[in-house]
């Protein structure tokens, strides 16, 4: 069965720095892409940026792309997000998620066939 599990996620303060791990079981990481996105509640889920395992590409969406790296280390099995310079409006619930396959150029949610629970990040002012 294929799992996501986040981690990592807590109260940090603005300016701050966080990193979220994403560890997959029941796949091989080098054979998916994995995506983190969040959401906000009363808001529509938002996509950071996704990562192809097998070769290490990224992807990130353009409103966050200055302070969000997204790295994997196959042998864990295990995605990560860095972000840096936390503000807070990036409070939210941060979800990863993956696919069977790679991610062209961009990381829309309905690529996303398997579902972590979330993590919930707080920034404080």
């Amino acid at each position: 069965e294929v799992q996501v599990v986040e981690s990592g996620g807590g109260l940090v303060q603005a300016g701050g720095s966080l990193r979220l791990s994403c560890l997959g079981s029941g796949f091989p990481l080098d054979e998916y892409a994995v995506g983190w996105f969040r959401q906000v509640p009363g808001k529509e889920r938002e996509s950071l940026g996704c990562i192809n395992s097998h070769d290490g590409s990224t992807h990130y969406s353009f409103p966050v792309k200055d302070r969000v790296a997204i790295s994997s280390d196959i042998a864990k099995n295990t995605v990560y997000l860095q972000m840096n310079s936390l503000k807070p409006e990036d409070t939210a619930t941060y979800y990863c998620a993956t696919f069977y396959g790679r991610a062209w150029g961009r990381c829309p949610e309905e690529l996303f066939d398997y579902w972590g629970q979330g993590a919930q990040v707080t920034v404080s002012s």
